[in-house]
């Protein structure tokens, strides 16, 4: 197959996949459609290295996951997180209510390397999945190694409806509140903060015309030079996946003004980047045969059924213990299925559809729109990559 058609063949299905998200609004989600239609064509015209033809190796993107990587640390506000810690400390109890429920049941039902694989990309998005499918297939488990990415294609049909139904309840008794006079408007305002600065405070004073898109990839670059290195000396005293420390030069980064927050964004880089991305988690179904799909159909299903009921048990009592409600609770700790922007689109979507007052959509807005937009970013961006980098080192 020639290199263009590679690219022309394969970049269409990313669009297919997008277009059948927004007509469904998110429904049926971009990354299921993909998958679907790259195994099929795996299991019927596709080379089974399409990906690599169209120009995408491992090794581009694996330097494109570094970045990304470094650059979803510098959307950590650490501002709004002091602001929000119930939100994480419940989001953090509902993935460890997926851990129990794994580690425990799960290992007695489907063993353990199973449920290590399961865990990170269960509570996780891409990142997390794309992890564990190469720490699989190093340890030459190439079952799991697919696994992996099924599970993280699958995982949101679990999460989009229950979360919709959690919010409408949610929002239902809010505006139920407010209609009666329980509850006033002003009690519900949260109050605006000072806009932060979100270039590079080290450069500042930096003419605009140095600050060019090539300056942005060498600090990004440099970041995950560190976190690797790093990683690297690390390495005979205790094992710490170069990614989950991207993370963290990439927060350092940001605090301390080298980088600035959506660094990738501002450089043009960050549409390819996943793209990249993208390409390189589903050509993890190459080796999806329709024998092995049937093989791991009841690992899925049983695995998301744990995770859901592990996650609604830890969710209440944490909420219960800080006075959330348990609805609230509940689509915080979902938002581990799917993340951003999903957690923003599902939100919304509620919202519109419970009134058309202005005025309570607001209400409606800074009640539930802050904590989705927060657990979706602790869980999907931070918990879930941490716990790939130590699940990892146990297969």
């Amino acid at each position: 197959m020639a290199q263009m058609l590679a690219l022309v063949l394969i970049v269409l299905i990313l669009y297919i996949g997008d277009v059948v998200a927004a007509r469904t609004k998110a429904w049926i989600p971009s990354i299921f459609v993909c998958a679907v239609l790259f195994l099929a064509g795996y299991w019927t015209f596709f080379p089974q290295d399409i990906v690599e033809i169209a120009g995408i190796p491992p090794v581009v993107a694996t330097a494109l996951m570094y970045l990304l990587i470094v650059n979803m640390g510098t959307l950590l506000s650490l501002q709004e997180l002091k602001q929000q810690w119930r939100t994480i400390l419940i989001a953090v109890g509902g993935i460890l209510g997926v851990v129990v429920f794994l580690l425990s049941f799960g290992t007695l039902l489907f063993g353990f390397q199973s449920m290590v694989v399961a865990v990170p990309p269960l509570v996780g998005g891409l990142v997390s999945s794309l992890i564990m499918s190469e720490g699989a297939a190093n340890a030459g488990l190439e079952s799991l190694s697919v696994f992996a990415i099924v599970i993280y294609v699958m995982q949101g049909f679990a999460g989009y409806p229950l979360t919709s139904i959690m919010l409408k309840k949610e929002g239902k008794q809010l505006l139920g509140k407010m209609r009666s006079g329980e509850l006033k408007v002003a009690e519900t305002q949260v109050q605006t903060e000072a806009k932060e600065y979100e270039g590079a405070k080290l450069f500042r004073n930096l003419p605009e015309q140095y600050n060019t898109s090539y300056f942005i990839f060498f600090r990004l670059a440099v970041a995950g030079f560190l976190a690797y290195q790093i990683s690297a000396w690390l390495e005979p005293i205790v094992s710490v996946s170069p990614m989950v420390l991207c993370l963290v030069f990439g927060v350092i980064g940001r605090s301390a003004g080298f980088l600035e927050k959506q660094a990738l964004q501002k450089a043009n880089g960050f549409g390819f980047a996943m793209l990249g991305l993208m390409l390189y988690i589903l050509d993890g179904l190459r080796n999806a045969t329709p024998t092995m799909m049937l093989d791991i159909v009841y690992l899925l299903i049983g695995s998301i059924l744990l995770a859901v009921v592990g996650m609604y048990i830890f969710s209440f009592i944490v909420g219960k213990l800080f006075k959330v409600s348990k609805t609230m609770a509940y689509a915080i700790s979902l938002t581990a299925f799917y993340g951003f922007p999903a957690d923003y689109v599902i939100t919304n979507e509620v919202i519109n559809s419970l009134t058309k007052d202005q005025e309570e959509r607001e209400v409606l807005t800074s009640h539930m729109l802050p904590p989705m937009l927060v657990g979706g970013f602790v869980t999907v961006t931070i918990v879930s990559v941490v716990l790939a980098g130590i699940f990892v080192n146990l297969l």
